[in-house]
């Protein structure tokens, strides 16, 4: 079959891990219901479409007990269908979820009901006893269950099969992308996440500077998806989430994401530490830019290429360092050209920065050193800096080697924005952090409720070491909040439990 042949295909070693996650799931609860005992409820979105490739797949190997010949991809899919088509569904959704069945020539049951009720009716002319459900952590619906999770009371008893429970956004963008299936063209519209009519406007943050949106899957931080569930018709201003940070709408283009990527093999085997990686991220939180992501490339032009593909269309910056300079493994401007798809040609400028910096001391080719990617490249000037930042595009090409002169580059870099009226932050944040000793497993399901009862703040916890003391960080704009939610977490334990610390 198509599907699981394109993920066996795949170079993604957590998608396949998920996938082949799922399908036992699927396979599982093919083994303890018949055909007849089962329903799919889809609704159009993307995680009821991957989760109808994946009943598509699972099923075919269920039957086939082995891969799937071309013979079992012509095996109908025979599981019911169940859609619950209401005047609120988007016209977009129910276009796509008729087209759907049509092509996969779905066994359809259509309900114009209420979910439950619309249940209730089925399950009393039907013998379901089992339904699987498009559901994944983070749901508002998803507290509490498992994959196999007995319906909950007051409802008609059914089993609730969840086999994408643990995927995440990231998961079910690279499956539908991979897998090359069809979704909902909503979501090349700029949403994230789909309601009704009535609480679904697309993702803010996914609209660029020419006020047009870009598709659900170059959503950086799958956390956010559903920062476009909101009101359409409101006293109150409409708000977009970021790191757990409520943002005035009307702002909400002020909040950037960046990705850090570090050039290095001798990172990698462990034999120097990267230092200025820790500093830069700490540089960005403090003008309240989001790390989406930070990872270590080794020096080779097509690892670093294929890092800097996958973040610079998915986040607002990606800063790079190392590989800088004329030795053979100094690849990193030539792994950002490739990964923009130009070629690299000479660039006097920068050759006669070069000329002055090194003179006669150059035993390599200065030349070549002076090649940067045609057409792309931007060299941004300031007077403490001997040679010129290196933007291409929004990929900005750090020379710094230490942590000093990371410092430089950076106080050079933000000195540069402003002036320029590029650089653009969101108010300071305010933080608040208390240290307890109390084991993870007495503080979790109180965390748990602060969480959900201060929506507008990022809470988190670290340890700094292992058996020390757990860190709890409040962050927001907001102090008075802040204060609120320090305070109700304080009052969940007895007063000698939590101690703020800096």
């Amino acid at each position: 079959m198509e599907i699981d042949k394109a993920i066996r295909e795949c170079d993604d070693i957590r998608l396949k891990t998920k996938y082949n996650n799922a399908i036992y799931v699927i396979q599982r609860a093919l083994a303890l219901y018949s055909v007849e005992e089962v329903a799919f409820s889809f609704n159009g979105g993307k995680d009821s479409t991957v989760l109808l490739h994946l009943l598509r797949a699972g099923y075919h190997l269920h039957k086939s007990g082995k891969n799937l010949s071309t013979e079992d991809a012509e095996l109908t899919f025979p599981i019911r269908t169940i859609y619950f088509e209401t005047k609120s569904t988007f016209h977009e959704i129910n276009s796509f979820t008729y087209e759907t069945a049509s092509i996969y020539k779905l066994w359809m049951d259509i309900s114009r009901l209420d979910f439950k009720s619309g249940l209730e009716t089925l399950l009393k002319a039907n013998p379901i006893r089992a339904i699987f459900l498009g559901v994944r952590i983070g749901d508002p619906t998803a507290v509490g269950q498992e994959q196999f999770s007995p319906s909950s009371p007051g409802w008609p008893p059914f089993m609730r099969v969840n086999p994408i429970l643990d995927w995440s956004y990231r998961d079910i963008w690279a499956f539908l992308l991979t897998c090359k299936v069809q979704y909902c063209s909503l979501y090349d519209q700029g949403y994230t996440s789909i309601g009704s009519i009535h609480d679904t406007v697309p993702n803010a943050l996914l609209c660029d500077s020419e006020e047009k949106y870009k598709p659900a899957y170059m959503l950086s931080d799958g956390r956010l998806e559903r920062a476009g569930r909101v009101k359409k018709l409101t006293s109150q201003p409409l708000s977009a989430v970021s790191n757990g940070l409520n943002h005035d709408y009307s702002h909400s283009k002020s909040m950037f994401t960046a990705s850090v990527i570090a050039v290095g093999d001798e990172i990698l085997s462990g034999t120097i530490e990267d230092q200025i990686g820790f500093v830069l991220c700490r540089k960005l939180h403090s003008i309240s830019w989001s790390v989406s992501h930070i990872a270590v490339a080794r020096n080779d032009i097509d690892s670093i290429a294929d890092e800097v593909e996958r973040r610079k269309s998915t986040n607002d910056m990606v800063f790079i360092y190392g590989g800088v300079g004329p030795l053979p493994s100094d690849v990193t401007v030539a792994g950002v050209s490739k990964a923009f798809g130009v070629r690299m040609a000479p660039d006097e400028e920068f050759e006669e920065y070069l000329r002055h910096l090194i003179g006669e001391r150059c035993t390599g080719d200065r030349n070549e050193m002076a090649q940067l990617p045609e057409g792309i490249t931007e060299l941004v000037h300031h007077e403490k800096l001997s040679v010129p930042l290196i933007k291409c595009k929004n990929v900005i090409i750090l020379t710094a080697a230490s942590v000093a002169e990371l410092e430089n580059e950076w106080d050079c870099f933000i000195d540069l924005m402003r002036s320029n009226g590029v650089l653009l932050t969101t108010e300071p944040l305010i933080s608040k952090k208390l240290a307890t000793t109390l084991p993870d497993v007495e503080i979790a399901q109180p965390l748990s409720e602060i969480c959900r009862q201060f929506p507008d703040l990022y809470i988190g916890t670290y340890r700094k070491s292992r058996g020390g003391s757990i860190i709890i960080t409040f962050e927001g704009n907001d102090k008075a909040r802040i204060g609120a939610a320090a305070e109700a977490l304080c009052k969940k334990f007895h007063p000698e439990a939590l101690s703020e610390t800096e």
